[in-house]
């Protein structure tokens, strides 16, 4: 039985839990956030989880963070960690939503929040901007492979960005 669930994926701080939001906002839809499961689930933060256990385990929590959501969730948006997209049972879950954009574009949007200080704490992998870019370009062609779609979301509101998914998901 197919899912219907919306799965945002996309490197980390494109903006996915802003548009998971958004969704919900147009339309209602439950969202939840994949990190923010695995944080409950564990009662540790992800940042905490990476530094003391190391992101072989925390894919391990994904892992089976994936499994419940294929049992469990449906009629939701789904956002996602950045590596997240690595499940084998990702289209088991619903629909997957590639959210695009270049890094130096997602470096800007998180610089121009309020509490950039903040998000970029949050975000381990994000420490070390080479690194970092070195990553995001790794990751670009997995993303769009395993992508039912592709919303580029350069300098677009969220709110167009949900408009968007919708109006090329009932196509």
């Amino acid at each position: 039985m197919d899912k219907n669930n919306i799965i945002l994926i996309g490197f980390m701080g494109v903006g996915k839990g802003t548009v998971a939001r958004a969704i919900y906002a147009l339309n209602g839809s439950f969202c939840i956030d994949t990190d923010d499961v695995i944080e409950s689930l564990t009662k540790t933060r992800i940042k905490d989880i990476f530094e003391n256990k190391g992101e072989a385990y925390f894919r391990g929590l994904e892992k089976d963070c994936a499994s419940w959501l294929i049992k469990s969730i449906d009629n939701t948006v789904i956002s996602t960690g950045g590596g997240f997209y690595k499940q084998e049972q990702l289209k088991e879950i619903g629909k997957v939503v590639y959210l695009e954009s270049s890094f130096d574009e997602i470096l800007y949007r998180i610089n121009s929040c309020p509490n950039a200080q903040k998000k970029l704490q949050k975000r381990p992998l994000l420490q070390d901007l080479e690194e970092a870019k070195k990553l995001f370009n790794s990751r670009v062609n997995e993303y769009k492979k395993v992508a039912d779609l592709i919303v580029n979301v350069e300098r677009k509101e969220p709110k167009d960005i949900a408009c968007e998914i919708f109006s090329k998901l009932r196509k």
